[in-house]
């Protein structure tokens, strides 16, 4: 049997994939389209190592209906920023070197970014607020915190 093509808006693209409309959106970002950004982790929507941001919203995409997601503007991790030019979250994630094995990464960005949309320059309980639902096995809680709050504008470089 034919899968429907759906059109989607990725990352400021439009892409026709073939899809059954349940299939997660998850699979679809990593198979069809090859974006990385997002991870499978738990598969339940739990963890957020999945997460993507569809209509500027925090959303994790292995529970998320590809069909549902038609004329909405989803945005990944490669859509933020680049190697050259970082979206100011990734940049401070770089500067606070707030990943180990990076895993949890995609989703404590996409999460933040979601957060400094809605609110750009939350508290500290805001931000676990935000958080308190992305797994970071590794440990690496207070490098994470200290780069949101760096994002967000509440911390800055040390000068010379």
């Amino acid at each position: 049997m034919t899968q429907p093509t759906i059109r989607l808006t990725v990352n400021g693209r439009i892409h026709d994939v073939s899809a059954a409309p349940d299939t997660a959106l998850l699979y679809v970002l990593r198979n069809d389209l090859e974006l990385n950004g997002p991870k499978f982790g738990c598969g339940l929507g739990e963890c957020g190592a999945c997460t993507v941001l569809i209509d500027g919203v925090a959303a994790r995409s292995c529970v998320i209906p590809v069909g549902g997601c038609v004329q909405r503007e989803i945005v990944t991790l490669e859509g933020l920023g680049s190697r050259d030019h970082p979206d100011p979250v990734q940049d401070a994630f770089i500067a606070e070197q707030a990943a180990q094995c990076g895993y949890c990464l995609n989703g404590m960005i996409m999460t933040t970014k979601a957060l400094l949309m809605r609110t750009p320059h939350p508290s500290e309980t805001e931000v676990l607020e935000a958080l308190r639902y992305n797994l970071c096995r590794c440990g690496a809680h207070v490098e994470i915190m200290r780069a949101v709050m760096r994002a967000a504008g509440h911390l800055v470089e040390a000068q010379d």
